[in-house]
């Protein structure tokens, strides 16, 4: 491998351009390629790299690829990963990582018989308050855990449910858990674990034909560690997004973390701490008409350089990936059986 990581992004709407710009940014890494199925003028005619609108043609010439990134479409993650890997690239793979754990499985099969590396993008776990939330629970600073409660209330209207579009389809999109949430779902198991017990109840109140699925929800569970949880979602907030939270009641204290990016720590009372002063997380995403989460695509995009330089270790590994799916599948079969 050479002193630059190269890469290559397939899938260029706003993600897969946010990947594109972080990869340029980066002194230790080189875009060699990109791919769409639209034709570069209607992407960016300013694009330097080399261009294609075949990913197996770009896999067939481009041998130089170290890392692909897949930033397409959510119904096609899987496929592409699974192509990348079968050419022996490393991917970096946009979430979720597949819409079914089955699928999810095969990425993972297929990582281990081509010895190649899957990086998940759960670029969240990155901001600041999350990765001292992190150190909170894995240090027992809370003690018990008792209570949890997320709330992520958004906005995603007609700008973004276009007729036509692939958002909104079961098919492709998956629903407002996979393309929306799936960040706050990791983020409750990478702090506390598996959950069990799920009942949910679930609607689609604003978004009529422009979605197959539902735009909100009210989760409840059990974490399989011990202790309870809810979690309370919906897209069809007006105009622009409300907030995303976190409450944690513990045994020794309770900690809420706000803001439309879950950026801000607006309570932490907990027994004999103090609670430290926390670097400002980055917050320019704009998605152009609507914000998306915390932007930390470029520690994403430095996990991978150090990884693949044996300076450090995968920040979301291809199992915790999995996980994710699996338990917004388990969620969505508690909806299927309600929710029409």
């Amino acid at each position: 491998m050479s002193n630059k990581i190269k890469f290559a992004v397939v899938g260029l709407g706003h993600i897969g351009k946010r990947h594109a710009e972080m990869i340029r940014r980066n002194a230790s890494s080189e875009l060699v390629a990109v791919c769409d199925i639209l034709p570069k003028d209607k992407i960016d005619p300013e694009i330097t790299e080399t261009y294609y609108s075949d990913f197996d043609e770009m896999l067939a010439k481009q041998p130089d690829i170290d890392v692909v990134n897949v930033c397409n479409l959510n119904g096609h993650h899987a496929e592409y990963a699974i192509k990348a890997l079968q050419a022996k690239k490393h991917v970096v793979l946009e979430k979720p990582i597949a819409l079914s754990k089955s699928d999810a499985e095969k990425v993972v099969f297929k990582s281990l018989e081509m010895s190649r590396s899957v990086f998940c993008v759960m670029q969240n776990r990155y901001s600041p308050p999350m990765a001292w939330l992190k150190e909170l629970v894995e240090n027992d600073t809370l003690g018990k855990i008792y209570f949890v409660k997320v709330d992520a209330f958004w906005n995603r209207d007609e700008k973004y449910y276009k007729r036509g579009s692939w958002h909104g389809t079961n098919k492709l999109d998956g629903g407002t858990l996979f393309t929306q949430f799936s960040h706050y779902v990791d983020m409750l198991y990478w702090l506390f674990g598996d959950i069990t017990n799920i009942r949910g109840k679930f609607a689609n109140c604003s978004h009529g034909d422009l979605s197959e699925f539902e735009d909100t929800g009210c989760v409840d569970f059990e974490f399989i560690n011990g202790g309870m949880g809810s979690l309370n979602y919906s897209t069809s907030v007006w105009d622009k997004n409300l907030e995303s939270t976190v409450t944690i009641i513990g045994e020794k204290g309770t900690v809420k973390i706000a803001g439309q990016y879950m950026d801000q720590v607006v309570h932490c009372h907990i027994k004999d701490y103090e609670m430290p002063e926390l670097k400002q997380p980055e917050l320019n995403n704009d998605f152009g008409g609507y914000k998306g989460a915390a932007q930390n695509h470029g520690f994403v995009i430095q996990n991978v350089i150090d990884t693949l330089k044996a300076k450090g270790a995968i920040g979301t590994n291809l199992l915790e990936g999995m996980k994710v799916v699996d338990i917004i599948e388990r969620i969505y079969q508690e909806r299927d059986r309600s929710f029409k």
